[in-house]
């Protein structure tokens, strides 16, 4: 079991529990130490009060019935040993169910049955409005109605997205690993390998990251990159290479905030329904004021995005 604190500067840490098999007990404290640094940046850019944390549970296979209620309990047991500097929700494989038996041995749980709820539908809603920011800045339109929108990964979230941008009038394709899991989605299907050679005008990764690195990104066929998938970019350099290809990526620490969106907000905060679909609109705005400065300084999306986190971060410490 791993907990990952990186930092606390706007307050305690935050970040999912993801449950899964890794090649080494090492390749899961790597995930979890890249994933708490990302949490910091998305915290940041949401404006929200909270640090940047991850757990990782490193299983040598998925636990059911009682073994993972024990190892769920004892994991809350390690969460609650830190005393609230971090505060934990829901990942890869750990359900509301899953997070109800945490929080009978932890106060610090997020997305419970009886709490913030599933945070997939904060994640998806948000993944949304950063999608028509997207369409809005190549098109001139937010419309989506017949924009062509590849959904890689049809699990809580992206299950979700694919049926709110069917709703919203855009050609869906769907593809997941699991072929059961896309078709039950409803949308048209791609099968995984032809995921990054699909023409679409908006590709939206929302499984595992970084899939976008050097011998991925010269065969994209999309116009635009915008998904919930934790570190997207295989290396920092990605962006550039992105940009060198007429791509336009959204940052996805910034299209990715829903879901911390939804359970602060709702659990810490108070909010309503109307507060948070507010407040997750706003994903989309800030998307368009990243746009429009790395236009005007010909920068990356990504930098202007990190720069504004560097900003957040500094302004947070103490002179």
């Amino acid at each position: 079991m791993f907990v990952c604190v990186h930092s606390t500067a706007l307050g305690p840490a935050g970040g999912g529990t993801r449950m899964r098999v890794y090649p080494a007990p090492a390749d899961g404290l790597a995930d979890a130490m890249r994933l708490s640094a990302a949490m910091t940046w998305k915290m940041a850019a949401a404006g929200m009060p909270r640090g940047g944390g991850k757990a990782v549970l490193a299983v040598p296979e998925l636990p059911a019935g009682e073994p993972r209620r024990r190892l769920l309990r004892r994991y809350g047991e390690l969460v609650a040993s830190l005393g609230g500097s971090y505060r934990t929700a829901g990942d890869m494989n750990i359900s509301p169910e899953d997070l109800d038996v945490v929080a009978e041995t932890c106060p610090w749980v997020y997305g419970t049955t009886s709490g913030g709820g599933n945070s997939g539908r904060g994640t998806a809603r948000g993944c949304l409005h950063a999608i028509r920011a997207t369409v809005e800045h190549l098109f001139g339109s937010p419309a989506l109605t017949g924009r062509r929108v590849l959904v890689q990964g049809a699990g809580a979230v992206g299950g979700v997205l694919a049926g709110e941008l069917a709703d919203a009038g855009a050609r869906v394709l769907v593809s997941d690993v699991d072929e059961a899991r896309a078709a039950a989605t409803g949308c048209e299907t791609v099968a995984p390998e032809r995921v990054v050679e699909t023409e679409v005008d908006v590709y939206s990764p929302c499984a595992v990251g970084g899939t976008l690195d050097a011998e991925s990104i010269p065969r994209l066929a999309c116009r635009a990159i915008a998904g919930c998938a934790n570190n997207q970019l295989a290396e920092p350099e990605d962006a550039d290479r992105l940009r060198e290809r007429g791509i336009l990526y959204a940052p996805d620490y910034v299209v990715s905030a829903g879901g911390i969106i939804q359970l602060i907000g709702l659990e810490d905060e108070g909010w309503d329904e109307a507060h948070l679909e507010e407040r997750l609109a706003g994903i989309g705005e800030t998307l368009r004021t990243l746009f429009a400065e790395a236009d005007a300084e010909s920068i990356t999306p990504a930098e202007a995005a990190d720069r504004l986190v560097r900003r957040r971060l500094a302004e947070a410490r103490p002179s």
